[in-house]
């Protein structure tokens, strides 16, 4: 007996145009982001954060000395 296999025909692969459109706008996204964001990044400064320095008062004389006897 004689096995016969009928294989289908490979399909084409239609999304050849769609690639190109999607590589075509990143490279647009990229442009854009290179010619706006990058001098935009360079002219920020750091954050500035106004935090006030704690006041600790220091006595001149500290007494150190620990008798336990009197």
């Amino acid at each position: 007996m004689t096995t016969i296999v009928n294989s289908p025909a490979p399909t084409t692969d239609s999304g050849g145009n769609s690639f190109l459109i999607g590589v075509v706008v990143l490279i647009g996204f990229v442009a854009i982001f290179l010619y706006f964001g990058l001098p935009a990044i360079k002219r920020m400064g750091p954050v500035q954060m106004n935090v006030p320095a704690p006041q600790v008062n220091i006595p001149d004389k500290i007494n150190v000395n620990v008798n336990q006897g009197e």
